[in-house]
């Protein structure tokens, strides 16, 4: 390497030190103070009236208040339980006027009017419903946290299967099947997740209770 270029680097070298030292040296800019961003305020809680498992409720609530937790926080029934809080589970199902949904996905406010059943409204007092006892029975659940979910949806289903409504594993939606087939059943009832591995005994279960004529 010829002296020139070591003069130079050398040069650069030293013009690059003093600045970093200037830098260093000089007097400190005061810190800008930060400014929050103005917190967005609460919509006031508004009275809505909830139709639960046939009694009536008045419930005081935020208008994003999910219908799952008014179930759970505010009338105390704790059967429908929170998963994934994202609709992907299925644990959190209920019934609305006879359909099934995930309670996690919908607002409260959403729903006066509407009947709406929990698994806490599925038997008629001691007496257990057929799909109950048929998850009994077929010992259909293992840690039975996702259970009240998997029955409402169950019965949703069976109630769809009746009324002649395809699904995607439904071979000739022209003609309403005998039986639903296993892979009908899974099918219709692959929203609803068992972490233990219970499906085969679901299966039967509601099978079982499908094969009723009522």
């Amino acid at each position: 390497m010829d002296d020139d270029h070591l003069r130079l680097s050398r040069r650069g070298f030293l013009q690059t030190a003093l600045a970093a030292a200037a830098v260093a040296n000089a007097a400190p800019v005061p810190a800008q103070p930060l400014t929050a961003a103005p917190a967005q305020p609460l919509a006031p809680p508004q009275m809505v009236q909830l139709n639960i498992n046939g009694k009536a409720y008045t419930l005081s609530l935020e208008p994003r208040v999910t219908l799952l937790d008014a179930l759970r926080e505010y009338v105390g029934l704790t059967g429908a339980k929170k998963g994934c809080d994202r609709g992907q589970c299925g644990a959190c199902t209920v019934l609305v006027n006879g359909r099934r949904i995930n309670a996690c996905l919908t607002l409260a406010v959403m729903h006066e009017g509407d009947k709406i059943t929990t698994i806490e409204g599925i038997a008629k007092g001691e007496q257990l419903a057929p799909m109950q006892a048929a998850f009994i029975e077929h010992d259909a659940f293992q840690c039975g946290y996702c259970t009240p979910g998997q029955i409402c949806s169950a019965i949703a289903c069976i109630d769809e299967m009746r009324a002649g409504t395809a699904s995607a594993a439904t071979p000739d939606v022209r003609v309403l099947p005998a039986g639903p087939s296993d892979g009908e059943i899974r099918e219709r009832m692959s929203g609803n997740l068992c972490r233990c591995g219970a499906y085969p005994n679901i299966v039967s279960a509601i099978r079982s209770v499908a094969a009723r004529k009522t």
